[in-house]
């Protein structure tokens, strides 16, 4: 199927959806990630917005295989998500690099996946790409901002120095990622596709 005919059955798709179900959905999915995030972040507290981005809360980005709606719902839910952890980490203006392109980086990857949708395990991993690129670009700046930017488990301090900051931050985020993507994110859509069998 070429480029024309994939979004225009994607615009189909969107068309035939009730836009009250839409909504919903949108909803549901904004609320259910926004909120599993910040779980996440309390329990899971730097390895989930460190320098290894571990957020268990990502397997849910999987729903995009399955409709439009999660990609406002997904991207909204990640923008409140990270408005809430700005406020409870204190990381003030430089937050703002989180809300923006981390949610860029969710919306891409929604984007991306949706239109991969074909191709599931594929698709997925769309998570796994636009974090890993998007995500180490500005975590530097912000972790210097607060003024740490150590490897975790180590002594291993990368201050001042972006290009490894960002090529760390590119495996370490990607790792992280893929685990949770693939480990956690796969078996949930599979569970969900079966019971919609039913």
């Amino acid at each position: 199927m070429n480029d024309s005919a994939t979004l225009s059955k994607t615009r189909s798709t969107i068309a035939d959806m009730p836009r009250s179900r839409y909504v919903a959905q949108a909803g549901m999915i904004a609320a259910l990630y926004a909120a599993a995030t910040l779980i996440c972040m309390l329990l899971l507290q730097g390895l989930a917005w460190g320098p290894v981005q571990f957020r268990i809360s990502e397997a849910i980005c999987v729903v995009a295989v399955l409709t439009p709606a999660a990609i406002p719902g997904l991207t909204i839910g990640c923008i409140i998500a990270n408005l809430v952890n700005l406020v409870i980490s204190g990381t003030g203006a430089l937050g703002l690099l989180d809300v923006v392109f981390g949610s860029a980086a969710t919306l891409i990857g929604s984007l991306l996946c949706w239109r991969l949708r074909e191709r599931p395990a594929l698709a997925i991993g769309s998570f796994v790409l636009t974090n890993a690129l998007i995500v180490p670009a500005y975590l530097p700046l912000l972790l210097q901002g607060l003024g740490f930017y150590t490897i975790p488990f180590t002594d291993i301090a990368l201050d001042g120095a972006y290009l490894p900051m960002y090529l760390f931050g590119v495996v370490a985020t990607g790792i992280g990622e893929a685990l949770v993507i693939y480990v956690l994110g796969l078996p949930l859509l599979k569970a969900i596709q079966k019971f919609n069998a039913r």
